[in-house]
Protein backbone atom coordinates (compact mmCIF):
# COMPACT_ATOMS: atom_id res chain seq x y z
CA UNK A 1 0.00 0.00 0.00
CA UNK A 2 0.91 3.76 -0.96
CA UNK A 3 0.67 6.70 0.86
CA UNK A 4 -2.05 8.78 -0.76
CA UNK A 5 -1.00 11.10 -2.62
CA UNK A 6 -2.87 14.26 -4.78
CA UNK A 7 -2.47 14.81 -8.06
CA UNK A 8 -1.33 18.11 -9.13
CA UNK A 9 -1.26 18.21 -13.05
CA UNK A 10 -2.84 16.15 -15.75
CA UNK A 11 -2.33 16.17 -19.20
CA UNK A 12 -5.05 14.98 -21.73
CA UNK A 13 -3.01 12.35 -24.16
CA UNK A 14 -4.59 11.17 -27.46
CA UNK A 15 -6.56 7.86 -27.25
CA UNK A 16 -8.31 8.81 -23.74
CA UNK A 17 -5.13 8.63 -21.69
CA UNK A 18 -4.02 10.81 -19.02
CA UNK A 19 -0.69 11.85 -18.14
CA UNK A 20 -0.70 12.30 -14.36
CA UNK A 21 2.04 13.76 -11.50
CA UNK A 22 1.14 13.31 -8.34
CA UNK A 23 2.42 15.41 -5.68
CA UNK A 24 5.52 13.60 -4.71
CA UNK A 25 7.00 14.30 -8.52
CA UNK A 26 5.72 10.99 -10.15
CA UNK A 27 4.16 11.06 -13.44
CA UNK A 28 2.01 7.76 -14.55
CA UNK A 29 0.25 7.55 -17.77
CA UNK A 30 -3.63 6.00 -17.45
CA UNK A 31 -5.48 4.31 -20.26
CA UNK A 32 -9.15 4.99 -19.59
CA UNK A 33 -10.51 3.55 -22.27
CA UNK A 34 -11.83 0.47 -20.63
CA UNK A 35 -13.27 2.98 -17.76
CA UNK A 36 -15.74 4.60 -21.26
CA UNK A 37 -17.99 1.86 -21.18
CA UNK A 38 -18.94 2.47 -17.56
CA UNK A 39 -21.01 5.00 -15.59
CA UNK A 40 -20.20 7.88 -14.88
CA UNK A 41 -17.64 8.21 -17.75
CA UNK A 42 -19.37 7.35 -20.72
CA UNK A 43 -20.21 11.13 -21.39
CA UNK A 44 -16.04 11.33 -21.67
CA UNK A 45 -16.39 8.91 -24.73
CA UNK A 46 -16.91 12.39 -26.51
CA UNK A 47 -13.57 13.39 -26.79
CA UNK A 48 -13.92 17.20 -26.55
CA UNK A 49 -15.49 16.32 -23.05
CA UNK A 50 -12.42 14.05 -22.16
CA UNK A 51 -10.11 17.36 -22.94
CA UNK A 52 -11.87 19.14 -20.46
CA UNK A 53 -10.49 17.31 -17.65
CA UNK A 54 -8.48 19.31 -14.96
CA UNK A 55 -7.14 18.94 -11.45
CA UNK A 56 -9.56 20.20 -8.53
CA UNK A 57 -9.18 19.15 -4.90
CA UNK A 58 -5.90 16.75 -5.83
CA UNK A 59 -8.07 14.67 -8.41
CA UNK A 60 -9.20 14.87 -11.85
CA UNK A 61 -12.45 15.96 -12.75
CA UNK A 62 -14.42 16.21 -15.62
CA UNK A 63 -17.60 18.62 -16.30
CA UNK A 64 -20.58 17.05 -15.11
CA UNK A 65 -19.35 16.19 -11.67
CA UNK A 66 -17.62 13.03 -13.06
CA UNK A 67 -14.03 12.34 -10.77
CA UNK A 68 -12.13 9.64 -10.14
CA UNK A 69 -10.52 9.04 -6.91
CA UNK A 70 -6.61 9.94 -6.25
CA UNK A 71 -5.70 6.51 -5.41
CA UNK A 72 -7.48 4.67 -8.33
CA UNK A 73 -5.87 7.06 -10.45
CA UNK A 74 -2.47 5.71 -8.77
CA UNK A 75 -3.48 1.99 -8.84
CA UNK A 76 -4.36 1.91 -12.14
CA UNK A 77 -1.83 3.67 -13.96
CA UNK A 78 1.33 2.77 -15.03
CA UNK A 79 5.05 4.84 -14.19
CA UNK A 80 6.16 6.72 -16.68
Amino acid sequence: MHELLDVIAVEVEPNFRLLLTFENGERRRLDMTSWLARKPFGPLQDARLFAAARVQYGTVVWPGEVEVAPEALYERSVAV
